[in-house]
């Protein structure tokens, strides 16, 4: 009889936040994801002594965790969070408020009532500092500084550490104590991290992989022309080819672990699943037994669609005398734990995802074979969407995983071991995300990076080669090409361009630039002037525009006339993802109104979207009337139980009215709405992402401006 061997591998990553001409974080992510996710998740498996797993480690990652536990780190956010409130300056207190609400506002920042209201009190501000400073107190700055810290640590933490423990049931009105006991309690945490995975290693329960050592994108380091064979004329810079640095990448990254955990890493994910042929040939030259990708590779590879039973096995690239084992991820399941099953109850979740896995493997089994299912992803960014940071979740997976005598989890290595392995004559090449690496490279962005990049190679070798080289200190060129391999890394480029967004996307351009031109300084010439402008162009963020008048749009579907929805309100969703691409909105556009008697609603759908909507459900909450719309080829079906007199209509839009007295509201007060889109029972979309919006109902004369 087959089995399913269930293969996680948890991905831990940060970029490379220090500046090493000044010592600094210039980000504060690697400690707080240290103090939230990275020990937590190993240390749970304790308690599942049946669970072995695969955790990556990055050694860049690594190296600065090593430097927090130590206690040398520099780290500008921790220093603030640790100042007595009344000594903060004006700029503290502005960067104070700019940056210690980047939390998840349901899953983190509400979690603490505190927290909460001192969100509010911000956003009621209109995240305007000088309405603000009327509100924030020294107590209320001291109340920030401590939670912003505490909603950061892992379950684990707060059930077993007493000061921390004691510090989060306070919850507020903290003392100068209080403060000085943050960075004790964090200090303390952070040097237990690396000894955990040490730990677990040791005992055989997990299995420890890597990835090149500043994260770069392999096939691009090869060669950068190779991104036109998955995406054809795809505006390439100019060619930056230096298999070297590739290796050189590969090879630290493999003395790092040895160094780290005592020995060598059979496994390798490169940086975003990303290959070629050139890159799986060093890998096997490096030592490496295996790697993993994703299965959309796989399905280029092949040149077809594939299956389960593609999918599921583990095959092995043999070229020009070279060989390597390769697994490819279940994207579909791998996404389902990144991006929504955060949506859902634990228990709810576990055992969806363990029924899809059986379904996918049932074909498999009964031909008796075994099934090697690899579900990988970001093993920290997805949890602060999570209750209890994803513990509950997890929990029930690996309960459930232990007791099904059919499934076994394993580390991919002892996998590997049990299976025989298919032929594969060669590779694709492409990263996990849509088989290609244009999220990297191709747009304006992305090529004016690689171009500063090429240049600042081409520098340093021009340089070394040189009769002036003899005159560098060798502090000095190892640090320009320490910073070039920084720069090599992926992360820059992840926010170059217009797939991803975030608040800190001009830290990021500028600690690249930064990156780049002390390379230029370590080898004693002055930075080109170019590396002083921004790289970043200007985005346009989330929009959001209330209702200004009563509305009677014709619900048909379409877009009869521009006037129909004029006056309505508009929420026009950011389409760009954030440190984890996918689980990108499939609504484009939400418009809402009222004419005093019926409310209105109107959704735009991405275009990309369209042809995937049938059979999906929108949702929708309006005060205390729910309802239900399934969208099919023909147009929209109100499920049972929508309130009467609703009308509903999709052709290339979703509209519906709702007769204002099924809503519960009294006149004149404003209507509350809620909506998501959901498929086969799982949450895709939400508008908003957090909270309600607002309608007004009464006459527009009274409606506030």
């Amino acid at each position: 009889m087959g089995k399913i061997y269930l293969c996680f591998l948890w991905h831990m990553h940060q970029p490379y936040y220090k500046d090493l001409a000044s010592g600094e974080y210039r980000l504060p992510w690697t400690r707080l994801h240290a103090l939230k996710d990275y020990r937590g998740m190993v240390k749970l498996l304790e308690e599942f002594p049946d669970i072995r797993q695969t955790f990556n480690v990055v050694p860049s990652l690594m190296v600065q965790i090593e430097d927090y536990a130590s206690g040398q780190a520099q780290d500008p956010f921790l220093r603030c969070a640790l100042k007595p409130a009344e000594e903060l300056t004006e700029e503290e207190q502005h960067f104070i408020l700019q940056y210690f609400f980047q939390a998840n506002p349901s899953r983190m920042i509400y979690r603490y009532p505190r927290y909460g209201e001192l969100f509010d009190a911000w956003r009621t501000s209109g995240r305007d500092f000088k309405r603000a400073r009327r509100v924030f107190t020294p107590q209320a700055y001291r109340d920030l500084q401590v939670l912003s810290q505490i909603v950061w640590f892992d379950e684990d933490l707060l059930r077993d550490d007493p000061a921390a423990r004691r510090l989060a049931a306070k919850g507020r009105g903290f003392s100068l104590e209080d403060q000085a006991e943050i960075g004790r309690i964090q200090i303390q945490y952070l040097t237990t991290v690396i000894p955990a995975y040490r730990e677990l290693a040791s005992s055989g329960q997990i299995e420890i992989s890597t990835t090149p050592f500043y994260h770069p994108i392999l096939p691009l380091l090869c060669d950068s022309s190779i991104a036109e064979v998955a995406h054809p004329h795809v505006p390439l810079p100019t060619r930056f080819r230096y298999p070297q640095d590739a290796r050189l990448q590969l090879e630290r990254a493999r003395d790092y672990v040895v160094e780290t955990f005592g020995r060598a890493p059979d496994g390798l994910w490169p940086s975003e699943g990303s290959v070629s042929d050139e890159v799986l040939g060093i890998a096997a030259e490096t030592g490496f037994r295996w790697l993993a990708t994703d299965n959309g590779v796989l399905a280029r590879t092949l040149g077809r669609p594939i299956h389960a039973a593609d999918g599921y096995r583990p095959y092995l690239w043999s070229k020009d005398g070279r060989q390597i084992h390769v697994v490819f991820r279940d994207h579909f399941l791998s996404d389902l734990v990144g991006f929504v099953y955060s949506r859902m109850g634990a228990a709810e979740a576990a055992a969806d995802f363990l029924h899809r896995i059986r379904e996918n493997c049932a074909g498999i089994l009964a031909e008796g074979r075994t099934a090697l299912v690899p579900v990988i992803l970001d093993g920290e960014n997805a949890w602060e969407y999570y209750e209890q940071n994803g513990r509950p979740f997890l929990r029930e997976l690996y309960r459930m995983i232990s007791s099904d005598p059919k499934m076994e989890a394993l580390t991919i290595s002892e996998a590997l071991a049990r299976l025989e392995s298919d032929r594969l004559g060669g590779i694709f090449p492409g990263s996990w995300i849509n088989a290609n690496f244009d999220i990297w490279i191709g747009s304006e962005e992305d090529n004016q990076a690689w171009e500063y990049l090429l240049r600042a190679r081409q520098t340093y070798d021009r340089v070394l080669a040189s009769p002036e080289a003899d005159s560098i200190p060798e502090q000095k060129r190892k640090l320009a090409l320490e910073e070039l391999l920084i720069a090599e890394g992926s992360d820059w480029c992840w926010w170059y361009g217009p797939e991803h967004t975030s608040e800190n996307r001009p830290e990021f351009d500028k600690l690249f630039r930064d990156h780049l031109a002390m390379v230029y300084r370590a080898l004693g010439l002055a930075p080109p002037e170019e590396l002083s402008r921004p790289i970043l162009k200007i985005t346009a963020a989330e929009y959001h525009c209330p209702p200004s008048s009563y509305i009677q749009p014709v619900l048909d579907g379409e877009v009869t006339s521009f006037f129909e929805w004029l006056g309505a309100g508009v929420v026009r969703v950011d389409g760009r993802s954030g440190a984890m691409h996918g689980g990108g909105p499939l609504i484009k556009e939400l418009r809402y109104g009222c004419d005093g008697v019926h409310f209105f609603l109107r959704l735009d759908f991405e275009e990309a979207a369209m042809a995937s909507l049938v059979g999906m459900e929108v949702r929708v909450n309006a005060g205390i009337a729910s309802l239900t719309v399934r969208l099919e080829p023909d147009g929209a079906v109100l499920e049972e139980g929508a309130p009467a007199q609703t009308l509903v209509a999709f052709r290339k839009t979703l509209e519906f009215s709702l007769p204002l007295a099924a809503t519960g509201i009294q006149s004149g007060d404003p209507l509350r709405l809620q909506l998501s889109l959901w498929h086969e029972g799982l949450p895709l979309d939400a508008v908003p992402q957090h909270g309600w919006l607002e309608c007004p109902t009464a006459e527009p004369a009274e409606w506030p401006l």
